[in-house]
């Protein structure tokens, strides 16, 4: 299915001022699912601090968006913390995380080196974890805040070969997300989003595996966007420690 039918699919729906005076970082915010949602987030009326590890395109999204740009590795904890003290300056604190940068390396078990998996668990996992620590401090000053997680429908249904490490660090995303939501109750809420392949290009290889999937094509990146925005707004205020499957219905069919 070709980008416009797709966009087709999700057409526009008018800004609501669903995040209007919120202060949100989003990682991953140089491209794919985690700009588009920054773009979305923006439109919202949300302030945002904009993690990516690529300088050059998290200053372009900051500039697009009236955003701040914060060129930073998430696996790295102290230049995370430092990261996350100027982000809280600069918006005046923080109450919401979106956790959107990752990475999918493929190959078979045999053929993956175990640095590769590292790296994974490392990216994916590590610094999800890593992104939410640093920004704790400042989370726990505000009478509520959200956290959403990207992990993937992988991590839900693991049942394509090559994506071993892949797979199984967006798993582990999940239960992370469910015992930090206990944990961090009542006034932060964590959540889960999980999505099937998206037209991003992360997802250009993966184009063909669509076919056992209910709605047969791949998700608009903005289809997932607005599942984050769902979880992030006061429309999911009695939601936490819950994982929607934003997958197209790979993971139930």
């Amino acid at each position: 299915m070709n980008e416009v039918t797709v966009g087709a699919l999700a057409p526009e729906i008018p800004a609501a001022d669903r995040l209007k005076g919120r202060r949100i970082v989003i990682t991953g915010a140089a491209s794919g699912i985690g700009r588009v949602t920054a773009q979305l987030f923006a439109r919202e009326g949300a302030s945002l601090a904009l993690f990516d590890r690529d300088e050059r395109g998290v200053e372009l999204a900051a500039k697009e968006l009236g955003g701040h740009a914060f060129a930073v590795d998430i696996t790295q904890e102290v230049e995370l913390t430092k990261a996350a003290d100027r982000a809280a300056a600069a918006l005046d604190g923080l109450d919401g995380i979106v956790n959107a940068a990752g990475i999918m390396p493929t190959g078979p078990m045999l053929e993956v080196p175990v640095e590769v998996w590292r790296r994974t668990l490392e990216v994916n996992l590590t610094g999800t974890y890593l992104v939410i620590r640093s920004c704790l401090p400042w989370m726990q000053k505000e009478p509520m805040g959200t956290v959403v997680n990207v992990a993937s429908a992988a991590g839900l249904l693991p049942n394509m070969p090559g994506l071993t490490a892949y797979a199984a660090s967006k798993g582990a995303v999940v239960n992370f997300g469910r015992a930090l939501a206990a944990e961090l109750a009542p006034r932060i809420r964590v959540n889960t989003v999980c999505p099937g392949l998206v037209d991003t290009p992360m997802g250009d290889k993966h184009r063909a595996n669509v076919a056992n999937y209910a709605l047969r094509r791949m998700a608009d990146p903005i289809e997932i966007a607005r599942a984050i925005l769902h979880l992030t707004s006061v429309e999911s205020s009695y939601t936490t420690g819950a994982t929607l499957a934003a997958d197209g219905g790979r993971s139930f069919h």
